[in-house]
C-alpha cells in the first residue's frame, strides 16, 4: 500500500503543481550527465561501441544517484513523492499546449505557430488552423506514452523488483534513455546514435501498447459521443501505421477515441517527411477537440495510476 500512496501523491502533486521548473531537476542533471559522458567517449569517430559506452555508463550513473540519494533519506517518503512527481509530465503537456489553444480561441494563427514551435519538432510557420490543432493532438497523444504511461510502467516494475528503491530507480533510468534519445538519438550522429535511440524504443515498447489500450478505455472522458469501440477499430487497424515502432499506438487510440483524422505528414526544416493518415476516413480537427484530447489524457492518467499501484 506504501507504493500506491506514494505514487497518488506523485500524480497529484503534478496535477497541482505541474513540471517543478525553478526547483533542482533531475532531467537537468542528466542533461549534465549525458555531456560529460559524450565528452570523455567521444572523440569524433561515428562509432557504435561508443555510443553504447555512453548509454550504459548514463545509466549506471543515474541509476547509482537515485539508490544514493533515497539511501541518505532514509527512502524518505517526501523525497520519493519528488523523484517520481518530477518525472511525470501529465499536466505539462496541458501547459505547453494551452497558449496554442487560447490563441487559436482568438482566432490569432501568428501567435498560435508561434507557441506550437515551442513544442514541437516541425515546421509551424505556415501551418492552417486545422495542421495546427492536429499538431496539438499528435503532440499530446505521442507523449501521453512516453511522459505518463512509460513512467506509471517503470514505477510498477521497479517496485516489483526493487520495492521502493526500485520504483524511483526503475522510473530514472527510464527517463535517462529518454534523454538520452532526445539529446544523442538524432540521424545526424549516425551509428554513434544508434544505441540511444534503440534503446528508447525498446523501453517505450510494452508501455506504447499498454497505453494505447489505456488511452481507448479513457474514450469514454472524452465526450461528444464517440464510443471506445471506434477507438479499439482504430487502435487496431492504424497503431502501426508510422516509421516508429511505437508513435503511432497512442496517436491512433486518440484519433480513434476523438473521432478525428491525425497523421497525413509536416515539413521538418523545411523538407516534407510523409507519414500515413491515421483514421483516415474521419473529419478533421478543430480547436474544441484539443479539450477532448485533455480529458482523455486525463482518464489515461487516472486508469494508469490504478493500474500501476495495484502492483504490490
Amino acid at each position: 500500500m506504501r507504493f500506491a500512496f506514494v505514487l497518488c501523491l506523485a500524480v497529484l502533486a503534478d496535477g497541482i503543481l505541474g513540471d517543478p521548473r525553478n526547483l533542482p531537476h533531475p532531467v537537468r542533471f542528466i542533461g549534465h550527465v549525458i555531456t560529460f559522458w559524450h565528452k570523455t567517449l567521444f572523440i569524433g569517430n561515428d562509432s557504435f561501441v561508443r555510443g553504447l559506452a555512453v548509454v550504459v555508463m548514463t545509466l549506471m550513473t543515474a541509476g547509482l544517484l537515485v539508490a544514493g540519494v533515497l539511501y541518505v533519506s532514509g527512502c524518505n517518503v517526501i523525497v520519493q513523492v519528488y523523484l517520481l512527481y518530477s518525472a511525470i509530465a501529465w499536466r505539462d503537456l496541458k501547459d505547453e499546449t494551452r497558449p496554442v489553444y487560447l490563441a487559436l480561441l482568438s482566432h490569432d494563427l501568428t501567435n498560435a505557430r508561434k507557441y506550437l514551435a515551442f513544442v514541437v519538432g516541425r515546421d509551424t510557420e505556415s501551418l492552417s488552423e486545422t495542421e495546427i490543432v492536429r499538431a496539438v493532438i499528435e503532440t499530446v497523444a505521442e507523449n501521453s506514452v512516453d511522459g505518463v504511461m512509460s513512467v506509471l510502467f517503470f514505477a510498477a516494475m521497479g517496485h516489483v523488483m526493487g520495492g521502493d528503491y526500485g520504483a524511483c530507480v526503475g522510473v530514472w533510468v527510464f527517463k535517462s534513455a529518454s534523454t538520452l534519445d532526445s539529446m544523442l538519438g538524432y540521424e545526424s550522429l549516425g551509428r554513434y546514435g544508434t544505441a540511444s535511440a534503440r534503446l528508447d524504443d525498446m523501453l517505450n515498447f510494452i508501455p506504447a501498447r499498454l497505453g494505447g489500450v489505456i488511452i481507448v478505455m479513457a474514450g469514454v472522458f472524452a465526450g461528444g459521443g464517440i464510443k471506445v469501440r471506434e477507438g479499439w477499430r482504430v487502435f487496431v487497424s492504424d497503431r502501426l501505421r508510422h516509421k516508429s515502432p511505437n508513435s503511432a499506438h497512442g496517436e491512433s487510440a486518440f484519433a480513434g477515441v476523438l473521432g478525428v483524422r491525425l497523421g497525413g505528414g509536416a515539413y521538418y526544416g523545411g523538407e516534407f517527411e510523409a507519414r500515413a493518415w491515421l483514421n483516415e476516413s474521419a473529419r478533421d480537427p478543430e480547436a474544441g477537440d484539443i479539450v477532448r484530447a485533455w480529458r482523455v489524457l486525463d482518464g489515461a492518467c487516472v486508469i494508469g495510476v490504478m493500474l500501476a499501484g495495484s502492483m504490490i
